[in-house]
């Protein structure tokens, strides 16, 4: 049986294209969606979570009912102390409380993180002063407040805050301290009512010397599994809980569900294109073969060949296609990462970013198969249809 790929080149230039348009869409969407969830799970890691907390057990399940019940002491654990894990970048204590702040004649409640002002060389700018300047050791009286926060008591560098809290022991203290910046992160209901001072001030205003988590902060966030087993594995479990960042991004975990459908959606829809793009061409074209096949029947050629004759024109046109897409979306992504796609702020978020694609072996290999079995699947009924046609006519149909 004749290749007709090239007989009909008009015919086959449209298929093909159609199959390209739609690997590149299919490999750009992904691209740009798992650059985006890339940058919000480091974001959000560096901004606030660290990655890995070590708390007491059933600290994040319980703790917000009665924080100062899950209290540790703030000595690095032996088992840490003695345990040299490579993976570990830094390992930093928090400390978490709330209140009420005051300024003027307007009081709010807050939630506030202690912590030590030196983390920040560990944790870069994923936390983003606004305005003035970050926590110090040399200032010890001054705060970070977030943008909602800020806004919501009209406070400036330099203003003069009061913070009302309730000790470990019951009691009711106060402070009266400086603002010192003003701060963002990803997550705008986190900056509407967060503040964060020295680790040590907060300390002095709770009356304690102790701590909620050490927050470890790794040198990929691909070795999370890794050192999360190597603690589990080192510290004593009825003395402490080892708790991913996967483990406490709600956000997160449901902006990759959605996105994940999404994806599928978009694999849905060029899936069909393909199928039908196939499909179509490989019916023209038996209708115009009628003839030839009736000839090639009646010279003894076996309807399998006929097959597969048929299977390796579809798989020609679907893997040229195929092949083609991933080159022109790879050299498309390229482009567009250079020249960067400006975003506004999403749902839940304070800050704009400029996109990038992501093109990883793993998409580009599932897009090519994505191609050959909707190629496949495409060509099976024209292919079994073409083997149903009768001898006779189809010769009557040379005439």
């Amino acid at each position: 049986l004749p290749i007709y790929v090239t007989r009909n080149k008009r015919r086959s230039l449209i298929t093909i294209g159609s199959i390209v348009f739609g690997i590149v869409a299919l490999i750009l969407a992904d691209g740009f969606i798992k650059w985006m969830l890339r940058e919000l799970r480091e974001l959000t890691i560096y901004s606030q979570l660290g990655h890995i907390q070590v708390v007491q057990p059933n600290f994040h399940r319980m703790g917000k009912v009665n924080p100062n019940a899950f209290l540790m002491p703030a000595e690095l654990p032996t088992e840490l102390t003695n345990n040299s894990i490579s993976e570990i970048k830094a390992i930093v204590p928090r400390l978490s409380f709330s209140g009420l702040i005051s300024h003027g004649e307007s009081t709010i409640s807050f939630i506030g993180d202690a912590i030590d002002p030196i983390e920040q060389k560990y944790f870069g700018n994923s936390l983003q002063i606004l305005s003035g300047n970050n926590l110090s050791r040399e200032s010890p009286l001054h705060l970070i407040a977030g943008e909602g926060l800020a806004n919501s008591l009209g406070l400036k560098i330099g203003d003069q805050v009061v913070l009302f809290v309730r000790t470990v022991s019951g009691g009711v203290n106060a402070i009266e301290m400086t603002v010192e910046g003003i701060f963002n992160t990803v997550s705008k209901a986190y900056d509407d009512n967060a503040l964060r001072i020295p680790i040590e001030t907060a300390q002095k205003l709770l009356r304690t010397q102790n701590i909620h988590s050490w927050i470890v902060l790794l040198n990929d966030t691909e070795q999370t599994d890794q050192v999360l087993n190597k603690l589990n594995a080192t510290l004593p479990p009825k003395q402490y809980e080892v708790v991913p960042w996967y483990h406490l991004s709600d956000f997160y975990n449901k902006t990759i569900e959605l996105f994940s459908k999404q994806v599928w959606v978009i694999k849905l829809i060029i899936a069909l294109i393909i199928m039908l793009s196939i499909s179509n061409m490989m019916t023209t074209n038996i209708m115009e073969r009628v003839g030839e096949i009736g000839t090639t029947m009646a010279l003894g050629i076996k309807k399998r060949e006929i097959m597969r004759g048929f299977f390796r024109e579809a798989l020609l046109i679907g893997c040229t296609g195929g092949l083609l897409g991933i080159l022109l979306a790879m050299l498309l992504a390229d482009i567009i990462s250079k020249i960067g796609i400006p975003m506004p702020p999403p749902p839940g978020m304070t800050r704009g970013y400029i996109g990038q694609i992501i093109v990883t072996t793993d998409s580009l290999i599932e897009s090519f198969i994505l191609v050959v079995v909707t190629t496949i699947i495409a060509a099976i009924f024209p292919t079994w249809k073409s083997t149903r046609i009768h001898i006779v006519d189809a010769l009557r149909h040379n005439r």
